[in-house]
């Protein structure tokens, strides 16, 4: 079952009247959607993999608490929420939004990019549909 989308503009609100705002120096968004070319192809180079049409989503919710609990420890983030979707999604559905806030420019990327790696390799399970 696809869950109600939130709203980047409210996220951004309430991350900026949280009490961790002012040691926040940048926020930093994410929005993974279902994509047309299959995984196999962007990351692997698959020539015959086949175009996507839609996927079945999941995730563990405690998975992404104790991965989401890790990027607090890296040194200037202060702030972070997810929101997971679950179910069949079809393409350009979406499948996650995060949002990351922090000190300064580069920890924030190294966060950001630490805390999605994470959540996509440890977290969910994808399987494309064609």
């Amino acid at each position: 079952m696809k869950k109600e989308i939130p709203s980047i503009d409210a996220w951004l609100a309430e991350a900026k009247a949280h009490e961790s705002a002012p040691k926040i120096g940048m926020y930093l968004t994410h929005n993974g959607t279902v994509r047309q070319t299959a995984k196999a192809k962007v990351r692997y180079g698959a020539e015959d993999a086949k175009e996507v049409t839609g996927m079945v989503f999941s995730y563990d919710q405690e998975k992404v608490d104790s991965v989401i609990s890790d990027t607090y420890k890296m040194g200037g983030i202060y702030y972070i929420k997810v929101w997971l979707n679950e179910g069949q999604l079809k393409m350009g559905d979406d499948i996650m939004y995060v949002l990351i806030g922090g000190d300064i420019r580069p920890r924030v990327v190294d966060a950001l990019q630490y805390l999605v790696g994470r959540i996509k390799n440890e977290c969910v399970t994808e399987t494309e549909l064609n």
